[in-house]
């Protein structure tokens, strides 16, 4: 567990037992561009699979700020869902969050970082952050399409190479997304 403390008594935990992820998901689900309309269980499902850093306000302790890292604790790490509440913007706190996880990830070996941000470019360059050259940075976008966890893959012979054919449950009503050779 890494925790950290601020001059003006700001602590960062990663205590998953800290974190607040009913006020996570609020934050996320209702106000954060990236996660609006976000569900409860996926939330938590993508906190548990992710270091999550917590800020607490000194003297009542209550959660003010949160990021995540999905990582392999060695080379690479997506930071990500980060926020910070409105009611405690302009002291700081993103750039001391998001810096605070660039040294930790730093510290376990890791080099490489990822980030995505349509508006807090000014705060990560604070913090050493570069843009990603367009012409490599790629991405599957399926935030349109509901999927429910699951399915099945199968691996077939194609020629030489083997070919995966992938079948993923959908919600009622949704046909199944099916990736062929």
């Amino acid at each position: 567990m890494f925790t950290l403390v601020r001059e003006d008594g700001y602590l960062l935990s990663t205590d998953p037992g800290r974190l607040d992820l009913d006020r996570v998901h609020h934050w996320l689900s209702t106000d954060a561009y990236w996660a609006l309309g976000r569900d409860r269980e996926t939330v938590g499902r993508a906190f548990a699979g992710s270091v999550a850093f917590g800020v607490y306000r000194p003297g009542d302790g209550r959660q003010v700020a949160v990021a995540r890292a999905v990582t392999d604790g060695t080379t690479f790490a997506w930071l990500c869902d980060v926020y910070v509440d409105p009611g405690e913007r302009g002291h700081g706190l993103g750039s001391w969050l998001a810096g605070a996880v660039r040294d930790h990830l730093t510290e376990l070996g890791v080099r490489r970082i990822l980030l995505a941000t349509l508006d807090a470019h000014g705060v990560y360059a604070k913090i050493g952050f570069a843009p990603v050259d367009p012409d490599h940075f790629m991405q599957l976008d399926q935030r349109g399409r509901p999927v429910t966890p699951g399915g099945e893959a199968t691996m077939t012979a194609v020629g030489d190479t083997l070919a995966t054919r992938a079948t993923r449950k959908e919600p009622e009503g949704q046909p199944p997304l099916t990736v062929e050779p």
